[in-house]
């Protein structure tokens, strides 16, 4: 069983489920995204969303396939790209991390660590690019699948409440420890070439 991460483009936007490929809950401000259910099409909205976001900030998804099937996906960006975010009661998002608006696995793949391998993916990304934290707000009542993300789930994979709420608490994932080891794998590396004189290191072997 082969399993691929990438990031999510205008080109494989299609492979998210059809109910999350229309959905602009996170992106638009609820009475925004309300005026596109009604009178438009909301996943051209999520495109041009997507476009945006890709070109002033970057990279802002991921998409898990399993042997060429699209499996699961999550979607991330700073706050200031998500109107959404400060509807909810534990808002603001800390100003130091990016939000982690939504994730989603199949079902039929559920149970297979692929929840983690996003969340990792995500991190890694975010990490590279100096980010301090990932925050995101979790649903303690999650019933069925939605544009908000269990509680439980962030907490499996490693994010601790900062901002507790009977119903969405806003949950942390620092990358601070990430960020340090990348850090001081540059700076082993940086101590290793520096210490080869450049004949030595172009001398033929």
């Amino acid at each position: 069983m082969s399993r691929r991460l990438v990031n999510i483009t205008l080109d494989n936007l299609e492979d998210l489920p059809h109910r999350c490929r229309r959905c602009v809950f996170w992106e638009l401000d609820p009475m925004s995204g309300e005026r596109a259910v009604r009178s438009g099409d909301p996943g051209l909205e999520k495109e041009a969303w997507i476009s945006g976001t890709l070109l002033e900030w970057g990279s802002c998804g991921k998409i898990v396939y399993v042997d060429g099937v699209p499996a699961g996906f999550a979607l991330y960006s700073p706050p200031l790209y998500s109107p959404r975010s400060v509807a909810f009661p534990t808002s603001p998002v800390s100003a130091d991390a990016v939000l982690l608006m939504t994730a989603h696995i199949i079902p039929e793949f559920s149970g297979g660590g692929l929840g983690r391998m996003l969340i990792q993916g995500v991190a890694k990304d975010l990490t590279r690019r100096g980010v301090k934290a990932i925050e995101a707000f979790g649903d303690l009542k999650w019933e069925e699948p939605s544009c908000v993300v269990p509680a439980e789930y962030f907490l499996s994979v490693g994010f601790k409440t900062v901002r507790p709420h009977l119903r969405f608490p806003r949950l942390r994932l620092e990358l601070k420890t990430a960020v340090s080891w990348r850090e001081d794998v540059e700076v082993a590396l940086e101590r290793l070439l520096g210490s080869m004189s450049p004949e030595r290191a172009l001398r033929p072997v």
